[in-house]
């Protein structure tokens, strides 16, 4: 298998870092990124056991000047995968008695943050390689499945990544780049809690094998970590 190289953002703990472990264990060079240190739970030590297999670097999603500059970092970094898994909860309140300060932030890192990514990266990523969003089964609008008004305001989220990766996949015209928006499930991480339905390890495995399988179609879509399609 050639070398093979990912971009994964928000990768510091949880999925990102579970994205980061399989990735690694298939043979790819992973270029990692943590918010800043404190917010790093096992990343700065899974890169030191890699053998030169991980690197790391930091971005914030809610600030476009550091997405600016970590692509002024890697300019010219051919990628095969640009991951984008980074997300808040937000506020647990009802949508309508959430601040405006609460909604920025939420849809700054979950909606337009990733998006800025995509664009900053486009360029670099290979004929035949993928663009992927981490969102989830909850931004789906055709579903009925709720998960109380606490949820809404990171579902709404969650929709207009869908939306705006939309939008950013047919603006890449002939390109032959996939462009992925994936629900790794009910997964047991500090957002999910430890009663959600499956662990890190069964969601970044499966959310990768997906990303293995679509890479080369120049296909978009959104997928579980079980490859079923979910509905927009």
């Amino acid at each position: 298998m050639r070398d093979k190289t990912a971009l994964v953002v928000g990768a510091s703990r949880g999925i990102g870092l579970g994205l980061t472990k399989e990735l690694a264990g298939r043979g790819w060079t992973v270029i990692a990124t943590r918010r800043s240190a404190s917010s790093d739970k096992g990343l700065e030590a899974f890169a030191d056991e890699s053998a030169g297999k991980v690197r790391m670097e930091s971005v914030d999603l809610e600030d476009p000047a550091s997405v600016d500059a970590l692509a002024e970092r890697l300019k010219g970094q051919p990628l095969d995968l640009v991951f984008v898994n980074a997300g808040i909860s937000g506020s647990h309140s009802p949508a309508a008695r959430t601040t405006r300060e609460e909604v920025a932030q939420v849809f700054m890192t979950n909606s337009v943050g990733p998006v800025h990514v995509a664009e900053s990266f486009k360029d670099q990523v290979k004929d035949g390689g993928v663009i992927a969003v981490m969102t989830s089964g909850l931004g789906s609008v055709a579903s009925d499945f709720f998960f109380g008004s606490g949820a809404n305001l990171y579902s709404a989220s969650k929709a207009a990544l869908n939306k705006l990766t939309r939008g950013f996949a047919a603006a890449l015209g002939d390109r032959k780049i996939t462009v992925l928006c994936m629900s790794p499930g009910f997964v047991r991480t500090d957002m999910g809690g430890p009663n959600a339905w499956i662990s890190v390890e069964e969601s970044a495995k499966g959310v990768i094998d997906v990303v293995e399988a679509k890479a080369g179609t120049g296909q978009h879509g959104f997928y579980g970590h079980d490859g079923a399609t979910i509905p927009w």
